[in-house]
């Protein structure tokens, strides 16, 4: 299915804008981007069984809970994929995005399982510079990344903030450009990040990342795919219900549309 758009009249400028259509529902609360399919699935599964509603999104689902207000959506991997997700998001009202996402470990004080709160990236990604900013590149609620680490923590989680590397490219990733990155303080590699704070900034919402260190790339070690192992799956359920539960407590009452829904 493709995204739902609409050709946009000569003077703005773009060919295709997102947009909220007919039946589709309005997000008025704080709501949690799924990157991968494994949490994507975790999600779905969860929002079923509370009974919210599934809505048809690019390139997965849209989950609404029943009295409105929260969300879940995804998958969406890679800058280009997670960015068009969040614009129909935007679309749709969203004011609150949280993403989350896994990420390689570069600092050598981080651990699989532990979770990186980016607040700056090191982007080699090309979807961020479609959206110009000048110096205004950053999530435009840094608060709210606090907010999480407070609440990450609670729950015996490692938590580092700090800057990331995201790239297009993961089988080109040089253990040159690892180990100038490591220099430079970058704590962990990932894919979307750089492109969802400038989308988030240029479309005036509030956004975070929460990323699960999936695995360690390190130089003096084999790389190892910890994200196929039970631990880092258990893990990961944990934090999706975690997040799940935090973005249903912010807002618990709301105007939502909830017409059209598609059933499971």
């Amino acid at each position: 299915m493709a995204p739902a758009a609409e050709i946009s009249r000569p003077h703005s400028g773009v060919v295709i804008e997102p947009v909220r259509r007919h039946g589709e529902p309005e997000l008025t609360g704080a709501g949690l981007l799924l990157i991968n399919p494994a949490e994507a699935r975790m999600a779905g599964a969860m929002a079923r069984e509370a009974g919210w509603r599934r809505y048809p999104f690019f390139p997965g689902a849209l989950y609404l809970a029943p009295q409105g207000g929260a969300w879940l959506a995804g998958p969406a991997v890679g800058a280009p994929v997670a960015v068009m997700a969040l614009e129909k998001l935007v679309a749709l009202g969203a004011p609150t995005v949280i993403s989350l996402g896994w990420c390689g470990a570069l600092a050598p004080a981080v651990e699989v399982g532990d979770i990186v709160l980016p607040v700056d990236a090191v982007s080699e990604e090309g979807t961020s510079a479609h959206y110009p900013l000048g110096e205004s590149s950053g999530p435009v609620n840094p608060g709210l990344g606090r907010e999480l680490a407070a609440l990450l923590a609670g729950e015996d989680f490692v938590v580092h903030s700090g800057s990331v590397w995201t790239t297009d490219a993961p089988y080109r990733e040089t253990w040159e450009k690892v180990s100038s990155f490591r220099r430079q303080g970058v704590l962990a590699v990932e894919m979307e990040f750089s492109a969802l704070a400038t989308v988030a900034a240029y479309r005036g919402v509030s956004l975070a990342s929460v990323l699960l260190v999936s695995d360690l790339v390190r130089e003096d070690s084999v790389w190892n795919p910890s994200f196929r192992g039970r631990d880092f799956r258990r893990r990961a359920r944990r934090l999706v219900e975690l997040l799940k539960n935090y973005v249903s407590r912010q807002y618990p009452v709301s105007q939502a549309s909830l017409s059209s829904p598609v059933d499971p």
